[in-house]
């Protein structure tokens, strides 16, 4: 489960790491009221599950409550990668000496957290892994022992830290291992984590995912309680959909989660000769292919901005094709004009398959495209999607 800022940084206060004075609203009069009463400059930022904010014009500075409310009114119903901003965080205004990045994630390749750090915050980390080689310094976390003082000295020393700040972000980069371990996080990022020039250590920002796994071991509905997102994540889960936004254009569905996974590694293979597409969620709609959660699921991925087609891949089991293909013409004929923006390629394989594709065959919808194998439906959304 992935937090927003505001909730990231609520468990980061909760183990003591600095973090500015804040509040989460969901109207502009709202964050005029916090701008008054925090007193001084405040930025406004836009709270929603994905990156590229600042980019996008969702994080903007107020000198006062008057431009808080402008501000805030702005980026309200924004949509940032297909994530609709519906609340912000009205936070004092924080000058910054330098920026900087660390974060803790679970390596599950080598059975082990990994540590990173690096004194170029405030970008993409991935640009500065590609433009500045060792810039980003890695360091492997046995769980048994994790990480304390000695430990997170030695990785900003590594990293380059100014040896006068190497005491005072160990101390930050230890209370952010304690985030990471008792609340059963799977990624705990910082970026930028700045040093002021009061000479303190502040999470800027924060990014945190929870282990739903282990949710049964803690109580965090207070952190999570409060309007949503209102993006396509939020709204999936509001229909119990098992949806996740992607950055491509091939929206997919498919039933079970190994076969979407081996979609999305198809689609992205193929999407390779049409100029790098790739896919846009992960949405699996488990055992059960009704015509309301085709609906859902299609009306969900028909609503991202960035879909240029959609591929249905579904493999008959207990759920036999033919009631797939039904629930497929009943969703299409459930969203009307929605059904006919983008074109959907289906693919059915399994019990009652070729049922299944004489019911689309028949129903003829202008929109369905049919192809029988994975790797040519893939190959045909990428191509859809590119033109």
């Amino acid at each position: 489960m992935d937090l927003f800022e505001y909730e990231a940084k609520k468990l980061f206060a909760r183990h003591g790491v600095p973090v500015p004075i804040g509040e989460v609203v969901a109207t502009p009069e709202a964050a005029r009221a916090i701008a008054a009463g925090l007193g001084g400059p405040v930025v406004i930022k836009a709270q929603v599950k994905t990156g590229g904010r600042g980019k996008a014009g969702g994080v903007r500075p107020a000198p006062g409550p008057a431009a808080a409310e402008q501000e805030a009114r702005h980026i309200l119903g924004m949509d940032i990668k297909g994530h609709i901003a519906e609340t912000v965080l009205v936070e004092t205004a924080t000058v910054p000496v330098e920026e900087y990045y660390v974060a803790y994630l679970v390596d599950r390749a080598n059975r082990c957290f990994l540590a990173m750090a690096s004194v170029h915050g405030g970008m993409d980390i991935e640009e500065v892994a590609a433009t500045k080689p060792g810039a980003l310094i890695k360091m492997p976390i046995d769980p048994l022992t994790g990480i304390d003082e000695g430990a997170a000295r030695e990785l900003v020393a590594r990293a380059g830290f100014p040896s006068d700040l190497q005491n005072a972000v160990a101390e930050v980069l230890v209370r952010l291992w304690r985030v990471m371990v008792e609340e059963d996080a799977l990624l705990v990022e910082v970026n930028p984590l700045v040093w002021t020039a009061g000479s303190a250590i502040i999470a800027l920002d924060g990014k945190v995912s929870l282990d739903e796994g282990a949710g049964f071991r803690h109580d965090h509905a207070a952190l999570t309680a409060g309007p949503g997102d209102g993006g396509l994540e939020s709204r999936a889960r509001a229909k119990g959909l098992n949806y996740v936004k992607l950055d491509g254009r091939v929206g997919v569905v498919g039933n079970g989660a190994g076969l979407v996974m081996s979609t999305l590694d198809v689609v992205a293979q193929a999407g390779e000769r049409f100029g790098g597409v790739r896919p846009a969620n992960f949405l699996d709609i488990g055992g059960g292919a009704s015509a309301q959660v085709m609906a859902d699921s299609l009306e969900i991925i028909l609503s991202d901005p960035d879909v240029k087609s959609v591929l249905v891949n579904v493999f008959g089991g207990i759920t036999a094709c033919d009631a797939v293909a039904d629930g497929i013409v009943s969703a299409l004929g459930l969203l009307g004009d929605r059904g006919l923006s983008r074109p959907i390629v289906v693919r059915l394989d399994g019990n009652n398959a070729e049922e299944g594709r004489r019911i689309l065959t028949e129903a003829g919808h202008p929109a369905v495209r049919q192809i029988t194998t994975m790797d040519g439906a893939a190959e045909e959304a990428a191509r859809l999607a590119a033109a």
